[in-house]
């Protein structure tokens, strides 16, 4: 049975968090992680449909983004961490009830699937990790201004709000596809928009923003606990980077042992900004999917008796 894709809602513990199903929930299951100042429409519908074929695919939205809703009440001024939303993403597999996935996450949202990874192994079939990094200061950088603009307040009005969203697409998004993906962007932004409201039509999210930058800044550096990992890791990193330069990308693959990189080894997906470009998805769809499929034919089971790790074994040994 095929389950369609609508927007649901579960409560867990401070958090109503919205997300959607697509595909046969037979199939092995698939998070899908997505990053600041993003929702589940920010993952293209053309890549879940190609996943969906045969994976069982799980997005949803961030406290603080989309129709999630964190606190009703007022934030309180420390904000959360990286790990409070990577705890979200596992009481969504609980409320499922599904002991492991596969985790595939972009920007943040990579790094939410890395503390997942780190923090739940024994719930982490596999590692996507998409236009993100390490936590390390030195590598994955944004260019100079870009985080001031990320957080700065949007126009009140519609219509500014929208060409505010569409400008930082167009900041940290793909250059050679910008003209293609304009029509895109614009209706991205539309539907962004117009799910980040709430009921009287105000902004749902004020400051939102600025606490997932927050909870990034607060994370601090990974590395040792990425290596590790032993989990089939892909990463994914396109060449046009303005938020997150590709050497956080290039430090994430060196880091897990074993991680295997899509596209060229320096440049990685060429022409592929902090965005996922319609012209490049298809190789972008195939690389991940034939990473899921390797996973799944290598098979993967928690070590018995330990916590905090996992074990590789393969399917064809006795």
């Amino acid at each position: 049975m095929t389950t369609k894709s609508q927007d649901q809602f579960v409560e867990i513990e401070d958090v109503k968090l919205c997300y959607r199903l697509d595909g046969d929930p037979k199939h092995p299951p698939v998070l899908l992680i997505m990053g600041l100042n993003s929702q589940l429409i920010h993952w293209p519908q053309q890549l879940v449909d190609k996943l969906k074929e045969e994976h069982f695919v799980i997005r949803f939205d961030n406290r603080d983004s989309g129709l999630t809703r964190w606190r009703t009440g007022e934030p309180p001024a420390d904000g959360y961490r990286l790990v409070d939303m990577a705890d979200d993403a596992i009481q969504l597999l609980d409320h499922l009830g599904i002991d492991s996935a596969h985790i595939v996450g972009a920007s943040m949202g990579g790094m939410i699937a890395q503390r997942l990874a780190i923090n739940y192994p024994a719930r982490a079939r596999s590692l996507c990790s998409i236009m993100s990094t390490t936590g390390n200061v030195w590598v994955g950088y944004a260019q100079p201004g870009v985080i001031d603009e990320l957080i700065k307040q949007p126009p009140s009005d519609p219509e500014g709000a929208i060409r505010h969203i569409v400008a930082l697409y167009d900041l940290i998004g793909s250059d050679t596809y910008a003209a293609e993906e304009a029509a895109y962007r614009r209706t991205l932004a539309e539907a962004a928009y117009n799910r980040s409201l709430d009921s009287n039509g105000a902004p749902a999210h004020p400051g939102g923003g600025a606490r997932q930058v927050g909870a990034i800044l607060l994370a601090g550096d990974r590395t040792k606990e990425l290596n590790g990992l032993t989990l089939p890791t892909l990463v994914i990193h396109g060449d046009e980077d303005a938020l997150i330069h590709i050497s956080g990308g290039k430090a994430t693959r060196k880091e897990i042992p074993g991680a295997q990189w899509l596209g060229d080894p320096e440049k990685g997906i060429v022409g592929m900004g902090h965005d996922l470009p319609q012209p490049v998805l298809g190789a972008i769809a195939d690389g991940i999917i034939g990473h899921l499929n390797t996973a799944s034919e290598t098979g993967w089971r928690p070590i018995e008796g330990t916590k905090g790790q996992a074990a590789r074994t393969n399917a064809a040994t006795p």
